[in-house]
């Protein structure tokens, strides 16, 4: 299992410490520092089952300043961002949790992480 933190969010802090209150095995990857390739976001999009404007924080100022909002949400654009993510790392949805059966969960709430840590 891995976990894609920031440490400044207080929803990987508690994502973590759910995880260690569980004694669960993972490594963490400080996503903002070891920046993920755009396979590495497509495979995690892929695990997760969702687009790369699902995992995007719209909110950001590099998303506005980017205008993401008025992007198309379609085939033709989901490289387009893909590229943003891997350029702009903030914009990724955090924390994301791979889990050991293949797939990943969003860990924002504490059933999302106990829904990875159940995934055998």
């Amino acid at each position: 299992m891995e976990i894609w933190i920031n440490p400044a969010c207080s929803k990987c802090r508690s994502a973590i410490s759910l995880l260690d209150a569980e004694g669960a095995e993972y490594t963490v990857r400080r996503y903002l520092e070891d920046v993920p390739s755009e396979d590495e976001i497509r495979e995690v999009l892929d695990r997760l089952g969702l687009e790369p404007w699902d995992i995007t924080r719209t909110q950001e100022a590099a998303a506005k300043e980017l205008g993401l909002k008025e992007w198309a949400r379609d085939d033709n654009s989901r490289d387009r961002w893909i590229i943003a993510l891997a350029e702009h790392p903030k914009l990724i949805q955090r924390p994301l949790i791979t889990a050991d059966d293949g797939s990943a969960v969003v860990g924002r709430t504490e059933d999302a992480v106990r829904d990875a840590l159940a995934r055998k």
